[in-house]
């Protein structure tokens, strides 16, 4: 049976969700999936959310309703599975402490702004989703975040001594949660190795159980 996938972009335009969301979407596509992008946030309220497999938030900042918020955080409890990336998913909505929650972090800063170089480290936990991946560079933002200590990280980079994580996945309820730091611009999006980490981490999300 074909798996079915919500895409749900907005926010922040910086972040150029509509086209990042085209790009997450071609590689889904390529992975067999059916695909729905959303321009609205009430694409939560739908009362077949529970359905999908898989919902890609791709909304930076912004506000959100209970009434949209709610059916997002019961649906990925039931086994929906939860991937995103960047702002896209763990700068959303700053105030909503659950979302945060579910997600497993929060940006809080990327000290020298966009167009810092560093290395991304695959040295976290051992996993298909990294495996064959070597820790390659980015000149990007680098994120800078409060994390749940329960999470697994796949991946990592450093801030002086800090070792902060870039990639990571956990449980909320039944729901596989997976998320990577990287995404600022397209054009890092498009990187070899972030487009494979997504499309990876999205299918490793969609699997239920």
């Amino acid at each position: 049976m074909t798996k079915k996938a919500l895409i749900v972009q907005g926010g922040w335009d910086g972040h150029k969700p509509a086209e990042v969301a085209d790009i997450l979407a071609e590689q889904l596509l390529g992975s067999g999936f059916e695909v729905t992008i959303a321009d609205t946030l009430d694409a939560y309220k739908n009362p077949r959310l529970g359905e999908l497999d898989l919902i890609v938030p791709n909304w930076t900042m912004g506000t959100i309703e209970q009434a949209q918020l709610r059916p997002l955080l019961d649906a990925v409890a039931s086994g929906v599975g939860l991937a995103g990336l960047h702002g896209g998913m763990c700068d959303s909505f700053r105030n909503e402490t659950e979302y945060q929650f579910m997600t497993g972090g929060q940006w809080v800063a990327h000290p020298g702004n966009d167009g810092v170089t560093y290395t991304v480290h695959m040295d976290g936990v051992s996993h298909p989703i990294t495996d064959g991946i070597a820790d390659f560079q980015v000149t990007t933002e680098q994120y800078y975040m409060h994390v749940d200590p329960g999470n697994t990280v796949l991946a990592t980079t450093r801030f002086g001594a800090v070792v902060m994580p870039v990639v990571w996945l956990k449980q909320w309820g039944k729901g596989r949660v997976f998320y990577c730091s990287l995404g600022h611009s397209p054009n890092i999006v498009r990187m070899p190795q972030v487009l494979e980490l997504m499309r990876r981490g999205m299918v490793w999300a969609s699997e239920r159980g």
